[in-house]
């Protein structure tokens, strides 16, 4: 007989690892794949698995799709029922009928993991170093390990209370630095040391070192360079740029940036002498062999870290508790998650949307808070009247509905009637004085629930009616997902409809109803158009291309006054520093200012846009974008998309099936065409997708000199074996001639081709792998991050200290590969390649090459398995072997080895994969290449305020429980 509670746990963990439902046939493959058996209905008594899911309501929820199948969801304890209740009771004139929940089961908006907080100490790199002439003492400098107190005494280890960095050997450091010394009597820059470094000892210098140096008199003198004296005029500029990007500036890019924005050149010595900002900003050398690859934190954001979030929070709500009433209410403190759930109440003004959290503490407590009075006031020695109710005081309402009672402020009395706001609930209502009671003191608790939030992007149009027609209609009375970029008095937020295939953003929605729709560009069947520009051509087949049209003329004027406009201005104004997905603003295509749209972000530096006119896909950096100018923003926000997406009518390939070498010609034949013609032949409105027909010439009278016709006659469409098939849908470049997916090279490999191809290139022999990550001494700690976690028995840790390098070389890696074009590629077993997953580029090793086109990797830096498209895969070059591989397969110590069930497998995964821990090393198992080392190490969650967890506790305990229970 099956263990029912054993089941239900199993599918309680399936169903919670997915926020978008499954359904019945997944449901069965995924608790498969965890318990390595079918989920046994019919032993639990149950003719079929849809009868044993409906007998365990509190474990799954069943529900039918779009498409009328089952879907499964986690049982959320009947949270949404009551937000519909909720939303019922708001009947205003403005609001009628039932709210729409859509979003019962979110989708978590997955965000970026590692982001650039850290504000490094200071390091010397431009002062000259040389041997210390006087004695030598005998004494060196050491440094305190900081070994954590134990909050156990009897426990073997001890117990860590804070995480600690890894511990570097000055001993160590300053032996191998007289070495470099003797070799360079006549002394060297500080600069070259860590080059130096790396030479002599395979290691990368601790960057601590770099800091001690002026400390350690008894091995070196470090002079200072003398540089020209810096104006104040040229750092305050500095500071005004660094203020604009507070989460770091790459020094490497001032330059430009400087230039671009004052009108005038930075001085050479800057870049040289970095340290000479150090007043006014904070110095990082994530690549320590390359000092003018530093980082630039404005020194004025320092204590904005500090509780920032719950200062900016506490203000907030305590201002509002003033307002509202003059009982001491606590504040409603902003969610601390990146992603809450919000429910959307009503907005007169996209500055101030009235919505409320959805969660625990929120609308969970909010329940629990209304079921309590409802209790209270049932009784009817409790029931006592408000009498004299005043503008400004806290009531309780005896709502007719449900006989529910709910808290309220009232807004203004009548002569019999009392106007109250529902300070839980967000809208206001005219009711008759004999509904008011006495509030007790014991509700007065809760936060209002009730808050406000402004939406990104939309600020100079709040009250456009357009604007606010759209926003009801697509959230008003819904649960959406919240995106916080800004944690002030009103929080600054992009809205998420997530319950569609793909998500939606309310926000860049509402953007779009300001467009005229009389200057789109005419899509009319059996129309044709002359001098049509080509911009991009897709791999799949399909094309954008931009037709004569008053919207088209329209924007290149605009455009072209916005040139002169920042030609003219002096000011860090237009720099975008608050970058969000379905932002709208402008870069540079081919030297012009072009519209774009903020699409993805990879951290805060790194971004993917699309050229909205062209149809062109690219990566670039945040300081690369511009804001549309105040007096041409509602100008160009009018006018919509000038790309039109077209496909080649008539060809007996549909788009998807296209080959490379029929892309590529495609490509060479219409994107350096000037004087393309084209006729629509049909146009599908739902896609907006036109079916044409394209000429190089304005001969689109005779069908036969169209490319369809040519495309057709060719034998393009033939699929060799020696061509490598691309399906890439990467982005390019700027300033590239590509579309909006990256250009596919379709380079034929055969011998006898030499004019038009280029062999297959393999990894270089010549490539320097990383150096092998520096472990502290067995016994001692280090913070972690635990990237997976499969069973205590293998997991994968990061190196908290280094995790912003990582997140550097990452960004380097996408602005680096998404502008290179694809070249035909042989792929080795266990070889290091660059590979593109799911828009992130990552280092890994080839596990294995199959038939099929697709390669299984291993990302070296995160520890996961996956498997890509051979056509993603791009040589990882030098520049990208700097940094040690971050992935260190470990296992936990403290615990025997064993057969780990799946059941213990889903608890170990609950309290370490995905957080930030203190590791304890216990041994580490050496081995020829990086990635077939291992540790063993201690797991110490120091979260708690009053105690550590110690993780091989947990398991060794639950491990007992299940001998016991067998």
């Amino acid at each position: 007989m099956a263990d029912e509670e054993l089941v239900k746990k199993m599918l309680r963990a399936v169903l919670q690892s997915t926020k978008s439902g499954l359904s019945l046939s997944r449901l069965q493959a995924e608790y498969k794949e965890l318990t390595g058996e079918a989920i046994p209905h019919k032993q639990l008594g149950h003719a079929t698995l849809d009868a044993l899911l409906h007998s365990m309501p509190s474990v799954v929820r069943l529900d039918r799709g779009r498409s009328g199948e089952v879907m499964c969801y986690a049982t959320g304890v009947n949270e949404i029922a009551h937000i519909t209740k909720l939303m019922a009771r708001q009947h205003t004139a403005k609001k009628t009928g039932r709210p729409q929940v859509v979003n019962c089961q979110m989708r978590v908006k997955p965000s970026v993991p590692l982001v650039l907080n850290g504000k490094p100490d200071k390091i010397l790199y431009n002062c000259f170093i040389s041997v210390f002439s006087g004695e030598i003492k005998s004494s060196f400098l050491s440094v305190d390990n900081g070994a954590p107190t134990s909050l156990n005494e009897n426990a073997p280890p001890p117990k860590p209370r804070t995480p600690h960095p890894s511990p570097y050997s000055p001993k160590l450091v300053q032996s191998r630095l007289r070495e470099v010394l003797s070799k360079h009597s006549n002394g060297f820059w500080v600069s070259k040391l860590p080059q130096l470094y790396r030479e002599l000892y395979k290691q990368d210098l601790p960057s601590e070192a770099l800091k001690d140096l002026e400390q350690w008199t008894h091995i070196c003198t470090v002079t200072p360079r003398t540089p020209p004296t810096s104006t104040s005029n040229v750092k305050q500029k500095l500071g005004e740029l660094l203020l604009k990007y507070s989460s770091g500036l790459w020094a490497h890019a001032l330059p430009k940036l400087y230039q671009d924005t004052y009108k005038t050149k930075l001085p050479d010595y800057v870049l040289d002498n970095l340290p000479l900002l150090s007043d006014i900003c904070t110095i990082d050398y994530p690549m320590p062999d390359n000092p003018k690859r530093a980082i630039l934190y404005v020194k004025a954001a320092e204590d904005e870290n500090c509780n920032r979030e719950d200062l900016a929070d506490m203000k907030a709500r305590e201002e509002a508790g003033r307002r509202l009433s003059s009982q001491a209410v606590p504040p409603l403190l902003i969610p601390r998650e990146e992603y809450p759930s919000v429910l959307v109440v009503e907005a007169n003004s996209t500055n101030s949307v009235v919505l409320r959290y959805i969660g625990e503490g929120y609308s969970k407590a909010q329940e629990k808070l209304e079921d309590d009075m409802k209790d209270y006031y049932a009784q009817d020695n409790t029931k006592k009247p408000l009498v004299s109710p005043s503008s400004g005081q806290l009531t309780a309402v005896h709502a007719e509905e449900e006989e529910e009672i709910l808290r309220a402020q009232v807004c203004e009395v009548m002569s019999d009637k009392v106007k109250v706001y529902y300070v839980d609930h967000g809208f206001s209502e005219i009711i008759i004085k004999s509904k008011l009671l006495e509030l007790h003191e014991k509700f007065f608790r809760l936060p209002f629930q009730a808050t406000k939030c402004k939406l990104a992007g939309l600020e100079p149009f709040s009250q456009e009616p357009a604007v606010l027609k759209k926003f009801d209609s697509m959230a008003s009375g819904k649960i959406l997902l919240a995106e916080i970029l800004e944690r002030d008095d009103i929080p600054l937020m992009v809205l998420y409809d997530t319950s569609q295939d793909d998500d939606v953003n309310i926000n860049a929605a509402c953007l779009k109803a300001l467009q005229d729709k009389s200057l789109e560009s005419p899509l009319q069947v059996n129309s044709a158009y002359m001098n049509v520009n080509v911009t991009s051509v897709c791999s799949d087949g399909t094309f954008c291309c931009q037709l004569p049209s008053r919207g088209l003329s329209k924007l290149n004027e605009i455009l072209e006054k916005t040139e002169t406009y920042f030609h003219s201005q002096v000011t860090s104004e237009s720099l975008v520093s608050r970058p969000f997905c379905g932002k709208s603003c402008l870069a540079r295509y081919k030297g012009k200012w072009s519209r774009v749209e903020i699409t993805n972000l990879h951290g805060t530096r790194v971004l993917d846009i699309l050229f909205v006119d062209l149809g062109v896909q690219a990566s670039v950096e945040v300081i690369e974008l511009r804001e549309i100018p105040p007096p041409f923003l509602r100008d160009l926000i009018s006018i919509p998309p000038q790309a039109v997406k077209c496909c080649l009518a008539d060809l007996s390939v549909s788009v998807g099936s296209w080959t490379p070498d029929a892309v590529q010609w495609l490509r060479d034949t219409a994107l350096h065409c000037n004087d393309c013609s084209l006729k629509i032949a049909k146009v599908e409105e739902s896609k907006r997708l036109a079916h044409v027909y394209l000429f190089t010439s304005k001969n689109f009278h005779d069908p036969s000199r169209s490319l369809n016709r040519q495309l057709a006659d060719s034998d393009l469409w033939k699929h060799q074996k020696d061509v490598f098939l691309s399906t890439s849908t990467g982005t390019s470049s700027p300033s590239s001639n590509g579309g909006g997916k990256a250009p596919q090279m379709l380079k034929k490999v055969s011998p006898q081709s030499s004019s038009r191809s280029t062999p297959p290139s393999t990894p270089p022999g010549s490539l320097a792998l990383p150096p092998v990550l520096e472990l502290p001494p067995v016994g001692q700690n280090m913070d972690i991050y635990v990237s997976v976690a499969c069973h205590p028995g293998h997991f994968v840790l990061q190196p908290w200290q280094d995790m912003y390098k990582l997140v550097v070389l990452m960004g380097e890696m996408i602005l680096y590969y998404n502008k290179t074009e694809e070249k035909p590629l042989k792929v080795e077993k266990n070889q290091v390649y660059a590979a593109k997953v799911e828009n992130n580029w990552h280092r890994v090793l080839v596990k294995g090459v199959l038939t099929n086109g697709l390669v299984s990797v291993y990302e070296l830096d995160y520890g996961k398995h996956e498997l890509v498209s051979c056509t993603l895969l791009r040589p990882l070059i030098q520049e990208f072997c700097q940094l040690p591989f971050q992935g260190i397969t470990a296992q936990l110590a403290g615990v025997k080895p064993r057969q780990w069930s799946e059941e213990a497998s889903i608890v170990f995964r609950n309290h370490v994969e995905k957080k930030p821990l203190v590791a304890q090393l216990d041994s580490v198992q050496e081995a020829a290449h990086p990635w077939d080392r291992k540790v063993t190490v201690f797991l110490v969650d120091t979260s708690q305020e009053d105690r550590d967890i110690w993780v091989h506790d947990i398991m060794a305990e639950f491990a007992d429980e299940l001998t016991k229970a067998a």
